[in-house]
């Protein structure tokens, strides 16, 4: 059973629910009355963040999982981790300034690729080997 990569999954999912958190609070300060998603650039970056975390899910997830399941739970989990803190420096340097983000952005991006890689491979590899 996948116990790290379960837990880290909850992690990003608070992550993911601590965004939209940030979204409601940027739309009281900033006054942004929904449905609105423009209105003040400080309160669009802060909702490109939660997005743009919404975008790379679908992509992390299965990544994740698959990682887990044919190649290691723990080094799931640990990239997993990276993904989750590549998001938070993407953040915090998103929430200052829109070219502060890459730093962050790249970091979470390394991680999903090593995951996908590795699952591509590992399953790869078994179908190779009547697996």
């Amino acid at each position: 059973m996948p116990n790290y990569t379960a837990f880290v999954t909850l992690l990003a999912i608070a992550l993911y629910f601590s965004t939209g958190l940030m979204v409601a609070k940027a739309r009281q300060k900033f006054g942004v009355v929904l449905p609105a998603t423009t209105g003040h650039t400080d309160f669009e970056r802060v909702f490109r963040v939660q997005q743009n975390t919404l975008e790379w899910m679908p992509i992390f997830l299965p990544s994740l999982w698959l990682f887990a399941l044919y190649v290691s739970d723990i080094g799931a989990a640990a990239l997993g981790l990276v993904w989750i803190v590549g998001r938070i420096i993407y953040m915090r340097g998103y929430a200052d300034a829109a070219e502060k983000r890459h730093a962050g952005f790249f970091v979470q991006m390394g991680a999903c690729a090593v995951l996908w890689l590795g699952a591509l491979g590992a399953i790869v590899l078994r179908m190779m080997h009547g697996g």
